[in-house]
């Protein structure tokens, strides 16, 4: 077992260990009384594991309830998260109960966002069941929905009570779940650590994810709310939401980041942000572990969601720009500049 402690306010911890599902309820009883538990689910996630989930909890004597909805991007909608809050008001839950996120990115980041604003904010436990999830969107405690205009434009910080991973989940993902995950670990290797390509092409998702963990550790212990440091972990994103969008989500979350990051390094240096190219050798990277990094929107496409960026501060955007492979840093640029920015990426 690797247990890592993420100490923000308030502090939980990651907890990684093969099989854990089937001792969920050991696991938690350290950290919760019995209590009642919803577990919020899509579908897909819903069929594999909820059933095995769902017995471990009550065996620790917990009062459990589900509600479950369909997979994809789009659920991560106003109405369905009007539905959601209906439903667990609907099971009683109370102050004193606890959400349990069971599934990928999508299920994370709603049920977050559920329970931060359910009773003005209830506990919630992340149990990540796609590689991405585990490496990523589980920890850090960004949780949000969103609008027709754009991803995760309505959202909040609401840290989990703890986040429990099994690795052994990943044997049921499919190929495009698993490259998901592969991109944003590239993208940790990218923003701070080189030496992660190596495992990440192995595929030694215990050592990724414990490093991607740890790396996320000691960001967002620095800057929990994003306001400037944490933005480095946003690299490839600015481009990446945009594609994500433009495609109406056919395009998956690392799909869409990995093109996103060779832009945005081109991009960067094309500006005369860096004196250092890595775009054609991040590209041959991607490439080689199986992602198709062209972008087929124009700028004025990707200008219309890049302008509403949260990255955004009166007349200024942060633009994350590699310096090389291992290190990042943030740029302040004129927002009247946007343009160009876009421009030199479609170089």
């Amino acid at each position: 077992m690797t247990k890592i402690s993420i100490n923000t306010n308030p502090s939980y911890d990651v907890i990684i260990e093969e099989n854990l599902l089937n001792s969920l309820g050991k696991y938690l009883l350290e950290y919760l009384k019995p209590c009642k538990l919803c577990i919020i689910t899509d579908s897909t996630v819903n069929s594999l594991y909820a059933s095995k989930v769902k017995s471990s909890l009550e065996n620790a004597g917990y009062i459990t309830s589900k509600v479950v909805f369909p997979p994809g991007e789009h659920s991560k909608s106003l109405a369905n998260y009007a539905n959601i809050i209906e439903a667990i008001g609907d099971e009683g839950l109370t102050k004193f109960d606890c959400i349990i996120a069971l599934g990928g990115g999508v299920v994370g980041d709603l049920a977050g966002f559920v329970a931060s604003s359910y009773m003005r904010g209830i506990k919630y436990v992340q149990i990540p069941t796609s590689y991405l999830a585990s490496l990523d969107s589980s920890v850090g405690g960004k949780t949000g929905i969103n609008l027709l205009r754009g991803k995760n434009l309505v959202g909040s910080f609401w840290n989990p009570l703890i986040v429990l991973c099994d690795p052994m989940v990943f044997n049921t993902l499919p190929t495009v779940k698993r490259m998901d995950g592969i991109a944003e670990a590239v993208k940790n290797a990218v923003v701070t650590d080189k030496n992660l390509l190596s495992p990440i092409k192995s595929n030694s998702y215990n050592y990724v994810i414990e490093r991607c963990v740890s790396i996320k550790k000691s960001i967002v212990e620095a800057d929990q709310y994003e306001e400037s440091l944490r933005q480095l972990l946003s690299f490839g994103h600015l481009i990446g939401h945009a594609i994500e969008k433009l495609s109406g989500y056919s395009i998956s979350h690392g799909h869409a980041i990995a093109a996103g990051m060779v832009f945005e390094a081109k991009a960067a240096y094309n500006m005369n942000l860096t004196d250092n190219d890595i775009s054609e050798e991040l590209n041959l990277l991607l490439n080689d572990l199986g992602f198709n990094t062209e972008i087929n929107y124009s700028v004025e496409d990707l200008y219309n969601y890049a302008i509403m960026s949260k990255r955004i501060n009166r007349d200024k955007i942060n633009i994350i720009v590699p310096t090389e492979i291992g290190k990042c840093k943030l740029v302040k640029l004129d927002l009247n500049l946007l343009r160009d920015y876009l421009n030199s990426g479609k170089d």
